[in-house]
């Protein structure tokens, strides 16, 4: 049952139903009060529960789902009629020291009022006044919670309350230091951390929660919610990295997730420094060992990546922003190599975040948000293999999952399971049935790590996979399903007919700025191979779904100047400030250059602005939604992408010796760069 761990971190229904009177003598209004009692709402996320999608803050109306029916949260601010205006301090305090109304009625304990009995009274005083006179009124009716029968009926709470109810407010430790007791106070109280990170005993109740929090091994050591996994908070990273976390949302080691981005959003983001070092310092405390050493990460077996399944699914759909050595790309994508949200016995989080996808917490540090896809059309056996993979590369060492536990969250979420779209994605991992799964692998490998690998003849920081996303297995992206069919085919820039091998070698010459490889090497022909078995059963002349780029309307006149600003906004985050790309920690280009010495050149089809504005329009910038798979952009309208195109096209880049041969029959496109 989650009757009382709706969300992560998330504080709960409060005032269920309820409006009552306010003291003609209550505390008088005072900015600086009320400015306290603001910082208070956000070290208990007042706004999280108590604010509907797209209403009016405090106003109530979010549906929280639990086994035994629904809950609404009610309309906190001081509206007379529909909200608390009329509540009387004492009331107010009832409520949240002991979970019972002004009328006598019990509330729901989704409400944490065991934590916020341990507010102080200045803070109670102050969170009141801040309700009352910090926040506008809205006229909004409650809904009526809908739970089924007898959890409708309130007496029953009585005798929970008596067992597990309100306690006294804190009280500070005397052999621990003032930062260590204000963190205790925040962690136990308005913070209610616990109510989320700690496991539940048969009557729902929070398991060892203490006067001072340090005693008892189940406090904070992680607990499952709503297809969630609340991880342990007594074996967390350094105070510093705990503090950069809940500021920022991320860290060297993790990124938050599910719901907890809310919280950093709406909450933790907003905290002093001194409170946030506080907490960590309080935390930290918890672990009677010393620090805990990261597990060291360990460079992971070609054989493990390439000859497995398992491997080549998390090649495919992962490696892109995550990496093969799993470290991840900083402040950007999250490592995987040793992140203890993954690495928790119990599997739910990660489970849920291949399954639903993920988006990045919006902060005042970090306001661009990233996304992840979801992968819930990819089938339980081969999200139960990525997930293990994961969890048992680089050092981690975690147990496996099983498809029925991929089924089971995914019954939760109530996913489907199967996509609809009519473009297939084709798994590298199938290339292992094939009797030449070397030479195939080996080709998609020369598509996705071109510069690594043929180091002579790519000339700059692009690979083949960085236009024909995840080595050509992306719909809009140039995918390489069908491709092979249609050659020999009659090229309208060589005024000739060419054949598949010259197509390739056209993309080492410009795109990557290099030399040709040999038609009968044995790279060539590995990526031929590859080709070939991408093709699947097209044949000449058929339409494919999801060939190509897609459209854009080249009608449209470029704002060189937006360009600049969608650049920025956009595409900096992985291609750099001056188009300059992110490179790994090995040297190595993570995200290419887009401009300059190591760019394609301007024989290549992305330096033509309407060609540009296409791929960008389709499947740019990455990583900013959940949609499966990665890329599948759609966040730009067509003149923001001509825009954008035409400022980084133009860019200084290298030039193209042969640019004189092209269109000898004419068919000179409008936006040739010569």
């Amino acid at each position: 049952m989650n009757l009382f761990l709706k969300a992560i971190c998330f504080v709960s229904v409060c005032f269920v139903g309820a409006a009552y009177s306010l003291n003609a003598g209550a505390t008088q209004n005072s900015n600086e009060l009320i400015k306290r009692g603001e910082y208070l709402s956000h070290l208990g996320d007042c706004v999280a529960c108590h604010t509907n999608k797209g209403g009016k803050p405090m106003a109530g109306g979010l549906e929280l789902m639990t086994p035994f029916g629904a809950l609404y949260s009610t309309n906190i601010t001081p509206d007379k009629k529909t909200g608390i205006g009329e509540y009387t301090f004492d009331q107010f305090d009832r409520a949240m020291r002991k979970g019972v109304a002004a009328d006598g009625h019990n509330l729901y304990p989704a409400m944490p009022y065991p934590s916020y009995s341990k507010m102080t009274d200045d803070d109670m005083h102050a969170l009141y006044q801040y309700l009352m006179f910090g926040v506008t009124p809205v006229e909004q009716k409650n809904i009526p919670n809908q739970m089924k029968w007898p959890y409708n009926m309130r007496w029953g709470l009585s005798f929970w309350n008596i067992l597990f109810g309100g306690s006294k407010p804190y009280t500070s430790n005397p052999s621990q230091s003032v930062q260590w007791n204000r963190g205790a106070y925040i962690v136990q109280g308005m913070g209610h951390c616990g109510s989320c990170h700690t496991p539940r005993g048969l009557l729902f109740q929070e398991k060892a929660m203490s006067q001072d929090g340090s005693s008892g091994k189940f406090f904070l050591s992680g607990s499952t919610v709503d297809s969630w996994h609340a991880v342990n908070l007594r074996d967390l990273w350094t105070a510093p990295e705990i503090v950069t976390f809940l500021k920022t949302g991320k860290n060297q080691h993790a990124t938050a997730y599910g719901t907890m981005t809310e919280v950093i959003g709406l909450s933790t983001q907003h905290f002093t420094d001194d409170d946030l070092m506080a907490i960590a310092i309080y935390l930290k405390s918890l672990n009677n060992e010393a620090d805990m050493q990261s597990q060291p990460i360990v460079a992971i077996e070609k054989s493990q990546l390439y000859k497995t399944k398992n491997g080549l699914s998390y090649y495919q759909f992962c490696s892109t922003c995550h990496l093969s050595d799993g470290k991840g790309i900083p402040k950007v994508f999250p490592p995987l190599a040793g992140n203890k949200s993954i690495l928790s016995d119990d599997p739910t989080s990660v489970v849920h975040v291949v399954l639903s996808g993920w988006q990045s917490a919006s902060t005042k540090i970090n306001h661009r948000i990233v996304g992840m896809p979801a992968y819930g059309s990819l089938d339980d056996s081969e999200l139960a293999g990525i997930i293990t993979f994961i969890r048992s590369s680089w050092g981690n060492n975690a147990p496996a999952v099983t498809a029925t536990q991929v089924k089971a969250v995914r019954n939760q979420l109530q996913l489907e399971s199967a996509s609809k779209s009519k473009f297939v994605t084709p798994r590298f991992s199938s290339m292992l049935d094939k009797t030449n799964s070397s030479q195939l692998v080996y080709g998609m490998r020369l598509m996705s790590e071109t510069g690594t690998l043929l180091p002579e003849n790519a000339g700059n920081s692009l690979n083949c996979s960085s236009c024909h996303t995840n080595a050509g297995t992306v719909a809009n992206a140039s995918p390489y399903i069908g491709v092979a069919a249609q050659f020999p085919a009659y090229a309208p820039r060589a005024g000739k007919v060419i054949d598949l091998e010259d197509r390739i070698n056209g993309c080492f010459k410009r795109s990557m700025n290099g030399k040709a490889l040999a038609k009968d090497s044995t790279e060539m022909k590995a990526m031929i191979a590859y080709m070939n078995w991408i093709n699947g059963p097209y044949k000449k002349g058929d339409q494919i779904p999801g060939r190509g780029i897609g459209k854009i309307d080249k009608t449209l006149v470029p704002d060189v100047d937006n360009g600049k600003v969608v650049y920025q906004a956009q595409c900096a985050v992985c291609h750099g400030n001056n188009g300059e790309g992110v490179k790994k920690a090995d040297g190595r280009y993570a995200f290419p250059m887009v401009w300059g010495d190591e760019s394609f050149n301007l024989g290549a089809g992305m330096a033509r602005t309407y060609t540009a504005a296409a791929f960008i329009k389709q499947n740019m910038p990455m990583g900013h939604n959940t949609k499966f798979p990665l890329g599948q952009g759609s966040s730009l309208t067509d003149q923001e992408a001509v825009d954008v195109a035409e400022y980084f096209s133009h860019m200084s880049r290298p030039d193209f010796s042969d640019k004189n041969k092209d269109w000898p029959n004419g068919e000179k496109p409008k936006d040739a760069r010569y």
